[in-house]
């Protein structure tokens, strides 16, 4: 997520913390590179430039001067700059109203669907009785692929094939809605491949008729300035309340992110960050800067983690290693509720200092690549072979490896290492104890 323009930036305050007093000429030859990596990231030539103004006035005061890292102060006023250009805090949604109407508006294949789907499920997590509406009358497909997103989430979803009257669609969602007691509607309204009048009249009626508490715009975070344009004609003709970036995970630059705000003076209130249901998340402008500057995302990994991994089970878990029992269904759970967080690049992106290790570690395929071969051999192990791997002998090894499409080697290999897991979390489990007798035993051994 904004690989280049968190690299360039990288490479800007190596500069910056080398500096050991504050000039209005060095500041200003920094800052240069910084604005460079802007723009570069097809952030709006406006905003580029005021923000470089806003963190020159402050680099250049008091307060930086006299300070014992001046370079580190400097970073400290972009990552506070930054962060305000993003919206300062996290927009949550205003659902007043009973029931509550969100339209979900924007560009044909801007994901407004999917985006419609995952907004639903992350408010069915939170609570509430969402109902999706397929209110795009002029593609089938939609209606299609919003029944099936409804089937995967479990969320009713109101569909009227076959009308071509979008309002007559939402006078009877809501009698459905109130009737079957959902109290928030998502719209998934019709796109263009370019905004036309038509669609923004049928929107506009659409709008006065629910008069709904959200008008969410959906865009490509790839689209890079064009969103940015795309916001101001959509503002500008339905007077939108926020809206959703997707396609963040493959967005290198992040122009979109960093210029939405500031242009539209409307906040960003959620990002899809990948193809999967669960890959979507509340936009928290601290926790991008951070990300952004290489400072990592703890508190939305443990977020993460904490929804992933059920306590009881982490707490038997743990208990399991330090008595010596871990077994390979065990190991198997324990991999599935990692594959939960998402892939390891964007696991490791979440942590302090990650960018850069992942330009070190190169592309992580490979090691996801042998984590689903484990998966893969153990699950075609029997239940009593995972729990004493000792009775495999060579005629059900070659049976294990033909079944989850290894060799034999590969299969060996998992088990040895597994092995030594073993006998590692055995020393550890015995250390403990001595450790916990050890403690007990001290206060006698200070009195005397």
């Amino acid at each position: 997520m904004f690989d280049s323009l968190s690299g360039k930036l990288q490479n800007a305050f190596r500069n910056l913390r080398g500096l050991g007093k504050i000039s209005e000429a060095n500041v200003t030859d920094s800052l240069r590179e910084v604005r460079m990596a802007l723009l570069e990231a097809d952030v709006n030539f406006k905003v580029a430039r005021d923000f470089i103004e806003r963190v020159k006035t402050k680099a250049i005061g008091a307060g930086v001067i006299q300070s014992v890292q001046p370079g580190q102060q400097i970073i400290k006023i972009i990552y506070d700059e930054l962060v305000d250009l993003l919206g300062s805090t996290n927009a949550g949604l205003n659902l007043s109203g009973s029931p509550s109407c969100i339209l979900m508006v924007g560009l044909h294949g801007s994901g407004k669907t999917t985006s419609s789907g995952k907004l639903a499920r992350l408010l069915q997590k939170q609570g509430r009785q969402p109902l999706l509406v397929a209110a795009d009358v002029n593609r089938p497909a939609a209606m299609d692929q919003l029944e099936t997103l409804g089937k995967q989430i479990e969320i009713p979803i109101f569909v009227k094939r076959g009308e071509t009257d979008v309002l007559k669609i939402a006078r009877e969602a809501l009698d459905f809605a109130i009737a079957n007691s959902r109290n928030v509607l998502i719209f998934d309204t019709a796109g263009r491949l370019q905004i036309d009048e038509p669609l923004v009249q049928e929107l506009v009626r659409l709008r006065d008729l629910v008069k709904p508490s959200e008008i969410l715009l959906v865009l490509d975070a790839a689209t890079g300035q064009e969103a940015v344009n795309v916001a101001t004609h959509f503002d500008q003709a339905l007077q939108i309340t926020g809206s959703i970036l997707t396609k963040l995970d493959g967005d290198a630059r992040g122009g979109a992110a960093l210029s939405l705000k500031a242009v539209t003076g409307k906040p960003i209130k959620f990002g899809g960050t990948g193809e999967k249901l669960d890959e979507f998340e509340p936009f928290h402008p601290e926790r991008m800067a951070s990300r952004i500057l290489g400072m990592g995302d703890v508190v939305s990994l443990v977020e993460k983690a904490a929804e992933a991994v059920d306590l009881d089970d982490a707490k038997r878990m743990e208990e399991k290693m330090r008595k010596g029992q871990f077994t390979l269904e065990d190991f198997l759970e324990q991999l599935r509720q990692m594959k939960k967080l998402g892939s390891l690049e964007s696991i490791v992106g979440m942590l302090p200092g990650g960018a850069e290790m992942l330009k070190q570690q190169g592309d992580l395929s490979k090691q996801e690549k042998e984590f689903k071969h484990m998966e893969a051999m153990i699950c075609g192990m029997t239940p009593k072979e995972r729990l004493n791997p000792a009775i495999l002998n060579a005629k059900r090894r070659i049976r294990i490896a033909k079944g989850s499409g290894v060799s034999v080697t590969e299969l060996n290999t998992m088990l040895n290492k597994f092995g030594q897991m073993q006998q590692m979390m055995k020393k550890m489990g015995k250390f403990q104890k001595m450790m916990a007798r050890m403690g007990g035993g001290l206060p006698g051994m200070l009195r005397r």
